[in-house]
């Protein structure tokens, strides 16, 4: 391997493509609100649009293999019908406005799966940064073995305080690949086309060099980057190269496609990088009792969060870490709803949490965020956070599709 991160032969949207019908959110956001799905298929009515290439997560529980053909046919048919053109060896530079943020920069480039692991405790140079729920792959597995093509929402961070990598782009006079407004309230982005990609390899050489990993972290490990978005279809993706490889020469797993990932690489230091916690809905028979009962199992720590229910918001006590916080309410709940039964979602935003609580049963727990400064820190000596700690940004900040690559030979 000579390194883990190298351009790619990227698709987009062909001239003459309605662009803000044709971007649609992460398919793992509003996962308890069905409405904004339904809002979204009526905006793009016909027009050739990702929401046709994706599996929205809400619609998950209703059975997949329907979705599944549907996905890959429309697939097979955007590649047939010119939907998409190709952008040879290149890389995109990003950049998203949203309403809660000025400009979130990025990198779209190829990610290789053999730098990469989403098993506990792995040292990698690409880390999961929380735990991976190995139930939700299967799916998404049986999305991506007969798809010809990958469209990423993963978000890839590095640690770049001097900001050397991907903010030098900026002043480069690139040439402009797109510029929407994106549908739902998602704010606009721009991509720019990066032809120079070794010089910005370079960079990522220097950043992720051992000696200043050591320096860094006082560490001799060999972390480079963390999955910041998209752990479950980046661990997916490597699930299916790992299912490829051993039918392949050694000559063919160099360059077969299945082998690498599209992703959007982030410096942890831009500042439109927010970190937001991911809180807690849980769907029980009897609110009040589990309420109660979260409250009496976390007594004694001295932090604060609040649980709604029952049409109330009452503070309760928290460990004082985000990931402490996130563990202590998970042990709980998950006992409770093992012994009694229910169900829990994972929200981001504290309105959605509110307003999914308005329902009866429902109960909500608003979480503490983490410390991005000490992020890279923690997953080093600590390992991955808790499932589902953090947030990058809003729901409706969360990665577009726009960008595709052909994984299939």
């Amino acid at each position: 391997m000579s390194f883990f991160v190298t351009a790619a032969d990227i698709l987009l949207p062909a001239k003459g493509i309605d662009l803000e019908k044709f971007a649609c959110i992460a398919c793992d956001q509003f996962t308890s609100q069905r409405e904004y799905w339904e809002e979204l298929e009526r905006f793009v009515g016909d027009s050739p649009s990702t929401l046709r290439l994706i599996l929205p997560e809400v619609y998950l529980s209703e059975g997949n293999l329907g979705y599944i053909e549907r996905i890959n046919s429309a697939m097979e048919s955007y590649l047939r019908r010119g939907i998409f053109e190709e952008h040879k060896g290149c890389m995109v530079y990003v950049e998203r406005s949203t309403p809660y943020a000025g400009i979130r920069r990025g990198l779209v480039a190829a990610i290789d799966l053999e730098a990469y692991s989403f098993e506990d405790g792995a040292k990698t140079l690409i880390r999961t940064s929380e735990g991976t729920v190995l139930s939700r792959i299967p799916p998404r597995v049986e999305i991506r073995k007969k798809a010809p093509l990958e469209l990423p929402h993963i978000m890839i961070l590095i640690d770049d305080e001097e900001r050397s990598v991907i903010e030098p782009l900026q002043g480069e006079g690139l040439e402009l690949l797109y510029d929407t407004k994106l549908n739902m309230g998602g704010g606009s982005v721009r991509g720019y086309k990066v032809t120079t990609c070794d010089a910005v390899i370079e960079r990522l050489k220097k950043l992720a060099a051992p000696d200043a990993i050591a320096k860094k972290y006082g560490s001799e490990e060999n972390m480079a980057m963390a999955v910041g978005d998209g752990n479950h279809s980046l661990a997916t993706a490597k699930a299916i190269w790992e299912q490829i490889k051993p039918g392949l020469s050694e000559e063919e797993k160099k360059s077969h496609p299945a082998r690498f990932a599209l992703a959007e690489i982030v410096n942890i230091y831009d500042e439109g990088v927010h970190f937001h916690p991911i809180h807690r809905v849980f769907f029980v028979e009897d609110g009040r009792h589990f309420a109660e009962g979260l409250k009496r199992h976390l007594k004694g720590f001295t932090s604060k969060g609040e649980i709604i229910f029952d049409g109330r918001r009452e503070e309760i006590p928290l460990p004082g870490g985000a990931a402490e916080a996130v563990t202590a309410v998970q042990e709980y709940a998950d006992a409770c709803i093992k012994e009694s039964g229910g169900e829990v979602d994972y929200i981001h935003g504290e309105d959605a949490v509110l307003e999914i609580c308005k329902r009866r049963g429902a109960v909500g727990v608003l979480l503490p965020p983490i410390n991005k400064n000490s992020f890279f820190e923690y997953i080093i000596k600590q390992g991955s956070f808790p499932r589902k700690t953090f947030s990058i940004g809003e729901a409706c900040e969360k990665r577009y599709y726009i960008e595709a690559r052909k994984i299939r030979r």
